[in-house]
């Protein structure tokens, strides 16, 4: 990790994640929300505002610190208790079945290994859990699959390993889960190569 990445990268996914564009999926991706949660890749924070009524508490995981620190002021007008704990979504520092649900936006297209980062939410969730998550990846036509495979490289550079071209439904389903809900769209306003969403909802496979 270095200074571009610590440091700038965070600000920028700040500005990214959190506008305006992005809050019709954060609400639809929160809605179903439950108990005890684990949200992977926090981020600033921008999650918080829309945390349902049925939310009792947030394990947030996030690695920087810088983040951490942009999340602070929506953490503390939070209504819902929020405690970072854990750095690294390939490997949760909880007990098996600790969760009731978890949550992932717009995280799984920069972890390394997202397979198995989504194989230890699976093992946290309690008997019953749901993982809801929206993340963008893979477009659905080919035209627009073509220029993420071009710009991924550059994409990559720019934010912090960040891929274009993650087939999002496909790795959740690889790490064990069924998808209980799937919805693929472009998000308005953005790009199509960058606004190829998967919002939806998977269980882990009995």
């Amino acid at each position: 990790m270095g200074f571009y990445t610590d440091r700038i990268v965070p600000h920028l996914v700040d500005v990214v994640c959190g506008s305006s564009m992005t809050a019709p999926s954060r609400e639809r991706v929160c809605s179903g929300l439950r108990g005890r949660v684990v949200e992977i890749g926090f981020g600033s924070g921008t999650n918080v505002p829309y945390y349902p009524a049925g939310v009792e508490s947030v394990t947030a995981v996030e690695p920087a610190d810088v983040a951490w620190r942009l999340a602070r002021p929506r953490v503390a007008e939070s209504t819902v208790p929020v405690e970072r704990s854990g750095l690294d979504g390939q490997s949760l520092p909880f007990p098996d079945g600790s969760f009731d649900t978890a949550l992932s936006t717009w995280t799984l297209c920069t972890i390394p290994d997202a397979v198995q980062a989504l194989r230890e939410v699976r093992r946290v969730l309690a008997p019953g859990g749901t993982l809801h998550f929206v993340e963008h990846g893979l477009a659905p036509d080919e035209p627009v699959r073509r220029w993420q495979y071009r710009l991924d490289p550059l994409q990559q550079a720019l934010t912090g390993g960040c891929h274009l071209t993650r087939d999002i439904a496909a790795l959740v389903q690889e790490a064990g889960f069924d998808l209980r809900e799937l919805d693929t769209f472009y998000e308005k306003g953005t790009p199509k190569f960058f606004g190829a969403l998967s919002l939806g909802v998977a269980a882990p496979v009995s």
